[in-house]
């Protein structure tokens, strides 16, 4: 079979599936439809906002569902009239069986880590958080629990120490684009030859979870390491950004501020674990156990986002 034959449908909501919609697009493959989150409200004037798959699939007039239900007959009956030989699924929400074994190709997805490590809804934050030096993409089909289908393909990549978690987002994204084309020409070619996870587990000394980031994820505690503190800090910027509770000079009250960059420093010391110094006008910096967390860059409520040396400028 060409590709110009194969019918897709392809399930995706935020940046990071458009690129692989957009591979396949530009690549010549045949995307019969679309399936993206349902429209939503946002912000204070409750303004309705597209996903960023739906404003790529409308500039190619691509055809769309969004379904409020997965199981909704309505889009069942409306998913099969596209008669799709394959689905695609990226970053997208759980599918009921109905949907993913509806293909007679299946349903593959495309998972930021390198299966089974890193099953879950964060896996690009908490590779970070957890010091790795590595990472990749997967494409896998879908099965009954999540993150758990038959591994198709896999692809690696350096995590530098320079790196925080949207760099590597932006760097998964495009490789992962590569990697969705080569697993359909895969498929087309009948190249096809998957690994069952728990073919892989064994080897595994540790096997680390993704699971969804919360608020209190994210706060920089007394107990971290400089090194944990730092890497917390890598994994949640510039989204949702890791924050401590801090009492800056010029403020009555305790407040909680966004750290979006730091550097950490190792050495003894006497001062109060936890407690925040600033220094002059250039430096702000966290006592943590064994040294110092160096805030670069902040936010503080209501204001903007500052390289530190300006904001203490500033104040």
């Amino acid at each position: 079979m060409k590709k110009e034959d194969l019918r897709i449908v392809f399930m995706g909501t935020p940046q990071f599936a458009v690129e692989s919609l957009k591979a396949l697009v530009e690549g010549g493959y045949h995307i019969v439809g679309v399936v993206t989150v349902a429209d939503k409200p946002v912000g204070r004037g409750y303004k309705i906002q597209f996903s960023p798959v739906k404003e790529y699939a409308l500039s190619q007039n691509l055809p769309l569902l969004q379904p409020e239900k997965l199981k909704d007959s309505e889009f069942i009956s409306n998913l099969q009239e596209w008669k799709a030989d394959l689905q695609i699924v990226v970053a997208f929400r759980m599918l009921p069986e109905i949907v993913w074994n509806m293909p007679k190709y299946g349903t593959f997805n495309l998972h930021g880590s390198l299966l089974p490590q890193y099953r879950g809804a964060a896996p690009i934050n908490w590779a970070i958080i957890n010091g790795e030096k590595e990472t990749g993409v997967t494409t896998f089909f879908l099965s009954h629990e999540i993150d758990t289908g038959n591994i198709i393909a896999q692809r690696k990549i350096a995590i530098e120490d320079s790196d925080n978690v949207g760099t590597v987002h932006d760097k998964l994204m495009h490789i992962g684009a590569e990697l969705v084309t080569k697993t359909v020409d895969n498929i087309l070619e009948d190249e096809i030859k998957t690994i069952p996870q728990e073919n892989l587990i064994h080897k595994e000394k540790n096997l680390h979870q993704a699971p969804k980031i919360f608020k209190e994820t994210c706060e920089i505690t007394k107990n971290l390491t400089v090194e944990a503190a730092h890497n917390l800090v890598r994994g949640l910027s510039p989204y949702p950004a890791a924050w401590i509770n801090a009492t800056l000079p010029h403020l009555d009250s305790e407040i909680q501020m966004k750290v979006f960059e730091s550097f950490p420093e190792k050495i003894s010391h006497n001062e109060t674990i936890g407690s925040l110094r600033i220094e002059g006008k250039k430096e702000m910096k966290i006592a943590l156990q064994d040294g110092f967390l160096h805030l670069l860059e902040i936010q503080i409520p209501g204001k903007k986002r500052l390289k530190t040396v300006d904001f203490l400028n500033g104040i």
